[in-house]
């Protein structure tokens, strides 16, 4: 693995944390819908660094899914469950931050962030796994 594409792991993998940080502060000041935002893009910043590591990536968001799907899922890397869990979040987010008059419950934004943490161990236990990156 070349330093630059080390470099874009450890980069994407701080994204990472510091938008399930967000997610976490966004919850507990009661802005919900912020939350489902920061939460879903913690899963989609891990998304990017674990297709840097084998030297993909993807410019859409959509794209990104697909290809985790394809490179982390459907070769048994991750659970199935994870990448349910990355296309339930994009939907919510999408639902979230563009249609009108969306709500959202506390219970709602607990699972995403739960489910974002989840992913965000998994994404570090890998990467620790197949790289000399310790995060």
């Amino acid at each position: 693995m070349t330093k630059n594409i080390a470099d874009l792991i450890k980069y994407r993998i701080g994204q990472a944390a510091e938008s399930l940080e967000v997610a976490e502060e966004m919850a507990a000041g009661g802005h919900l819908k912020h939350a489902v935002n920061q939460a879903y893009y913690s899963m989609f910043y891990c998304g990017l660094a674990l297709l840097a590591s084998k030297q993909l990536s993807g410019s859409k968001h959509i794209g990104v899914i697909r290809l985790f799907t394809l490179h982390f899922i459907k070769t048994g890397l991750f659970p199935v469950s994870s990448g349910k869990h990355l296309a339930d979040a994009f939907e919510l987010r999408q639902r979230c931050d563009y249609r009108e008059f969306t709500n959202v419950s506390s219970e709602q934004v607990r699972e995403s962030i739960n489910n974002a943490r989840d992913f965000f161990e998994k994404t570090n236990r890998y990467i620790e796994k197949i790289t000399d990156i310790h995060i």
